[in-house]
């Protein structure tokens, strides 16, 4: 059985439970550990590239002495004058090879896409809009977007999944 060590590089819960329950359905023996990292973007993303930028910086931030590392990072972008949220991964190994992947899209109401265009971030804008706090360490925007149907959780899994099967593919 292959033993790999992995580090996510979040301390967010949402990230950590999207990589651990992917890793945990692998025939594995994962070793995974949890760290801050840099994204060196903006606390609010708001491209395609620099969100998937973020997700790269973060997972070669957290590499250290590890197998490899995962990154995720959530933003914004705009497509005929919609502003749509995304997110991005990034998986980096110790040999140096990089993957990324991108999961779910969806646009955004026009009363958050003008508080981001004001300059807030969309964590604090999200909990305002749905009266809660802490959105994005459980349900996020996209859980709040689609009224339960998908949560942060789910949306990084997809992105982990495909993270991981280009990794196993290249590995094999």
């Amino acid at each position: 059985m292959k033993k790999i060590r992995a580090v996510i590089a979040s301390k967010n819960p949402a990230k950590i439970n999207a990589v651990s329950s992917i890793l945990a359905n692998l025939e594995w023996t994962v070793d995974l550990s949890a760290v801050e990292a840099a994204s060196g973007v903006s606390e609010q993303p708001f491209s395609q590239e620099e969100t998937r930028q973020g997700a790269k910086n973060r997972a070669a931030n957290a590499l250290g002495d590890f197998d490899f590392a995962i990154g995720l990072e959530g933003g914004v972008y705009e497509m005929e004058g919609i502003l749509y949220l995304c997110n991005w991964g990034a998986l980096t190994t110790k040999d140096g090879r990089m993957y990324t992947a991108a999961g779910a899209q969806i646009p955004l109401p026009k009363a958050i896409a003008d508080k981001l265009y004001s300059g807030a971030e969309l964590g604090p804008v999200m909990d305002d809009y749905a009266n809660e706090i802490g959105i994005r360490h459980h349900k996020g925007a996209i859980g709040i977007l689609t009224d339960g149907a998908v949560n942060r959780g789910e949306m990084f899994s997809h992105v982990v999944k495909l993270l991981i099967g280009q990794y196993q593919l290249d590995s094999d």
